[in-house]
């Protein structure tokens, strides 16, 4: 539900050092698809890349033909920081909004591929004035085509300050998808999220060094046992592929953790996550929900079912020194 095949900064492909072996690229691809669809059953990947951060909607295509992978792309643009091209940020929320619309209704570009859903990314810690007219056009956009919202938080902020500026912009909550809320610990924030009616994005499971995987397990846990599992989207926020150098420099400790996202890792959530799930008592019918019920009821834009509360409860092992 929130995954990346390739990823590229602007200004990258001006770097004479950025090489990219797009055929090698695809191949790889390809092969890390075909492992996620019949080693998992995965039959479908939403990849909501940034229009500015490298999307490339042809070769996504060709990587889906390819793998007999459903690839679900998005429209819509990255936060003020890090994204928002010049171009973009000079124009008015109506006139981001028909973009959107269009991408969405009649194809981006010639390629015949239409997105399937609106991306919006907000900084930390509060949402920018730039950034909420990119929010306030992603609202119009979703009113006309009644797709999906899927969000980007930074650090684990915002969410709620995200959920009540789609509310103002008239769009129902179960609409929304707020993302990377396991990179914040504090269970408290998790239940503003869900009690607010959209759905939780645990979807940074794997990278450690913004947050462990172990806090995030017990957060996803509490979640379920409190009835709150169909509002649950769990992912990785993986990619295959960069372009160029990373966007800042990293201290040799941080490289460790970026060669494991590079590696073919779309498969660790089953492998490695899952585990930690079923030790704290969710089990497998309702991990099974999590990953099939819930996209779909998003992408249906059908509401959240009443909570039913699980009476199973996990108790966290006590450390052995």
């Amino acid at each position: 539900m929130h995954e990346h095949l390739f990823i590229a900064f602007h200004g990258a492909s001006f770097d004479p050092l950025a090489k990219f072996d797009r055929p090698e690229f695809i191949k790889k691809a390809v092969q890390r698809l075909v492992e996620l669809r019949t080693e998992y059953g995965v039959r479908s990947f939403v990849d909501p890349c940034p229009i500015e951060l490298g999307r490339d909607v042809t070769m996504m295509k060709e990587i889906s033909e390819r793998s007999g992978m459903h690839i679900v792309c998005t429209t819509g643009f990255y936060h003020e920081e890090r994204g928002l091209p010049i171009y973009w940020r000079a124009r008015t929320a109506n006139e981001i909004a028909d973009f959107y619309i269009s991408e969405i209704a009649r194809g981006i570009g010639d390629t015949g591929v239409k997105a399937g859903a609106i991306k919006v990314a907000t900084g930390a810690p509060t949402v920018t004035a730039l950034e909420k007219k990119f929010l306030s056009a992603a609202c119009i956009a979703q009113k006309v085509t009644g797709v999906p919202i899927i969000t980007h938080t930074t650090k684990g902020c915002a969410g709620p300050e995200q959920q009540q500026l789609f509310e103002a912009g008239g769009v129902a909550a179960h609409h929304c998808l707020i993302g990377h809320c396991c990179i914040n610990p504090d269970p408290s924030y998790h239940r503003r999220i869900v009690d607010a009616d959209s759905y939780i994005g645990f979807d940074y499971i794997g990278t450690t060094p913004l947050q462990s995987d172990e806090v995030r397990a017990d957060n996803l846990a509490k979640l379920v046992h409190d009835g709150f599992r169909s509002q649950i989207i769990m992912s990785q926020d993986r990619w295959c592929g960069w372009l160029g150098r990373f966007f800042r420099q990293f201290r040799p400790e941080e490289f460790a953790n970026l060669e494991q996202l590079m590696s073919p890792t779309y498969t660790y959530m089953f492998t490695d996550f899952m585990p930690l799930l079923h030790s704290r008592g969710v089990d497998q019918s309702d991990i099974d929900s999590i990953l099939e019920d819930n996209p779909r009821r998003f992408f249906a834009g059908e509401g959240i079912p009443e909570k039913a509360t699980k009476q199973v409860r996990y108790a966290p092992a006590i450390p052995k020194n």
